[in-house]
């Protein structure tokens, strides 16, 4: 037997491959299913099953086409949903087997209704590993109130109550020496207080996760499992819909997507569809020159969750700006891992071709931490940290307000209109999305800082601030 976890940075995702025998077995597979088939393929095996530990709300998986090019069954727990494609609703303590290999489905209900986990039992039957999906991750669970955005018969509370239940009723009594292989890690909305590990021993999880701590009773779980949540994105309903009733192919989404355009047409076919200039290019190039009305959202970091947090309308048209035309199938790819399928182009050699054809550009002013020094003792300065709420009240300057990225668009009146000001974030990711959603909302007003408050603290050490004030001015 072999299990190997596939895990996918950008969105802290882990899929399983597992095989045995000549035989295989993919959990929680991503949109795209061609480096599965090339994997496959060179190992010389069949993909027998495709798992799914449940509906999942930050990705669109990738079971329906890899069932449709492989044969392959897709297997999800027990279940009322009706989907639009043909599957197999597992029922608990249900086997399956592959090649030499056992996997047994235990379902697990609580932070959805169908989650499952899955437990693997090697060649000589001895229990090996637990993929357990949403419903365990290292150090923390799955959060139970994203069911209720679908259903609204599931509230937090009764979920919360199940997931008690399957904790200790299904997995905790398990054997200590099994590795827990989690659908997610450390950046993950799925979640609020995950490991940067992405695996464990479950014995490890038994002593050191907050919610596995069996003096805790139903309703002292309930409590520390729903305190401290975010509000999800908004894009998780939309992922979970599509797992559910089916999506086009990747195939056709990238065909469609992959369309150039030289900067004239791009310019006509935007103003034609109303299309959202999606620019994914690293920030600090972004700054240097940009397209006007365009939004920057670089592929060098969390690229698919922040495109879900802004994008509001998942089925938006999208035109793509690129470093170059290399990077087009890594962005429509990204974009599809979220439900983003409607990208209709792109501009043909990138922003060089733009800036080339002599057409308007904006750039974004700014400065450094220095800079920002001199300026800090001005006791009106207007200091504007785009960070998360966490990060905020763990550490920040003194006077300075948060707006966090997240929900910046919702702020927009409250940004003063003819005062200058400050943003910034931790590192000059999220505050160039910030300056380029300013842009386009006609705001010039304002200076983003280099390197963000990485660079602020080594540079401005003045005494930190745990009050958050309720507006910018």
């Amino acid at each position: 037997m072999k299990l190997e976890q596939i895990y996918t940075g950008c969105i802290a995702e882990a899929a399983y491959y597992i095989i045995s025998n000549g035989e295989a077995a993919i959990v929680d597979p991503l949109r795209e299913t061609q480096p599965y088939l090339d994997r496959l393929e060179r190992d010389n095996i069949t993909l027998k099953y495709i798992f799914e530990t449940h509906f999942h709300a930050d990705f669109v998986s990738g079971h329906i086409d890899l069932a449709r090019k492989t044969g392959a069954t897709i297997v999800y727990g027990p279940t009322t949903m009706k989907t639009g494609f043909d599957m197999h609703v597992g029922t608990d303590g249900e086997i399956f087997y592959v090649g030499g290999i056992q996997i047994k489905l235990l379902h697990t209900p609580g932070h959805t209704m169908e989650s499952s986990c899955f437990l693997i039992s090697d060649e000589a039957g001895k229990e090996q590993g637990l993929i357990s999906g949403d419903t365990l991750f290292i150090g923390d669970v799955g959060r139970p109130d994203l069911a209720q955005h679908v259903i609204a018969d599931l509230t937090q509370d009764k979920l919360a109550r199940h997931l008690y239940h399957s904790l200790r009723e299904k997995i905790m009594p398990l054997s200590n020496d099994l590795i827990v292989y989690p659908n997610h890690g450390a950046g993950s909305a799925c979640g609020k207080n995950m490991s940067k590990e992405t695996t464990d021993t479950l014995g490890n999880q038994k002593k050191t996760n907050y919610a596995l701590n069996p003096n805790l009773t139903e309703d002292e779980f309930v409590a520390a499992i729903l305190s401290g949540l975010t509000t999800p994105p908004q894009y998780f309903p939309k992922n979970v819909l599509m797992n559910i009733q089916g999506y086009d192919s990747l195939d056709t989404v990238l065909q469609r997507g992959h369309k150039p355009y030289n900067p004239s047409d791009f310019e006509k076919i935007a103003k034609k569809t109303g299309a959202l200039i999606l620019d994914t290019r690293r920030s600090e190039v972004f700054a240097q020159g940009f397209i006007p009305n365009s939004i920057n959202i670089g592929l060098e970091s969390n690229f698919a969750s922040w495109v879900g947090e802004l994008i509001t309308d998942i089925k938006q048209e999208i035109l793509i700006v690129t470093e170059d035309n290399s990077k087009i199938d890594e962005a429509l790819i990204r974009l599809s891992r979220v439900g983003y399928d409607h990208a209709i182009g792109y501009l043909d050699g990138g922003f060089k071709a733009w800036e080339n054809a002599g057409k308007k550009i904006e750039i974004i002013h700014r400065i450094t931490a220095k800079q920002l020094e001199n300026l800090y003792e001005n006791e009106n300065l207007i200091l504007i940290d785009v960070r998360k709420v966490s990060e905020f009240q763990s550490e920040h300057l003194v006077n300075s307000v948060n707006v966090p990225l997240n929900i910046l668009k919702n702020e927009l009146l409250e940004f003063p209109q003819e005062l200058s000001f400050v943003i910034y974030c931790l590192g000059g990711y999220r505050s160039m999305i910030a300056a380029s959603i300013l842009k386009q909302n006609g705001f010039d007003n304002f200076v983003d800082v280099i390197g963000g408050f990485d660079k602020i603290k080594k540079t401005i050490i003045p005494k930190t601030s745990y009050v958050c004030p309720s507006t910018l001015l």
